[in-house]
């Protein structure tokens, strides 16, 4: 998909703000808000817009533990793998899971109010068999960057002048 300057300009207003009015997008972006509207509509209907979410401050409701998890499973079959995988989507608190290359297979993200529930959570996947070989834990103490904004013309800013 082809993405100019105006579309990049899009994605990136309403990143910051997914309910802005479509007029006020129009005024941010520089174009009129039919123009506009066409543009968000094809840039919607073509998938890179996955969805507006309202994004939450947990710790605003109590204190919140963030564990980022390194995962190697025992074997390497593609059973083995969709198992795991299977697992990991039916729990709520993992809130974010990468296969990678390397010396591990996954990384997790898990959210939880404390480490003991953080550690009751890992004790059941190790209890349910899934594959796990072993797993190291990293406690955040800070973040520093939350990637909630993608940085659009990094991501697809080159690419588009690229194809023109």
């Amino acid at each position: 998909m082809k993405l100019d300057a105006i579309d990049l300009r899009i994605l990136s207003e309403i990143q910051k703000n997914g309910r802005v009015a479509k007029v006020a997008l129009a005024e941010r972006v520089g174009i009129s808000a039919t123009p506009c509207w066409t543009r968000l509509k094809r840039l919607e209907d073509s998938g890179l817009i996955a969805g507006y979410h309202a994004r939450l401050a947990p710790r605003v409701a109590g204190p919140v533990t963030t564990v980022l998890v390194e995962v190697t499973l025992t074997n390497h079959r593609q059973a083995d793998f969709d198992r795991f995988e299977r697992a990991v989507r039916a729990i709520p608190e993992i809130v974010g899971c990468w296969a990678v290359g390397g010396g591990l297979d996954y990384m997790l993200q898990v959210m939880t109010r404390d480490i003991d529930i953080y550690q009751r959570l890992i004790d059941e996947l190790l209890e349910r068999e899934i594959g796990i070989a072993r797993y190291f834990s990293y406690i955040v103490t800070k973040t520093v960057k939350d990637p909630v904004i993608l940085p659009t013309d990094a991501l697809f800013g080159a690419s588009s002048e690229a194809e023109r």
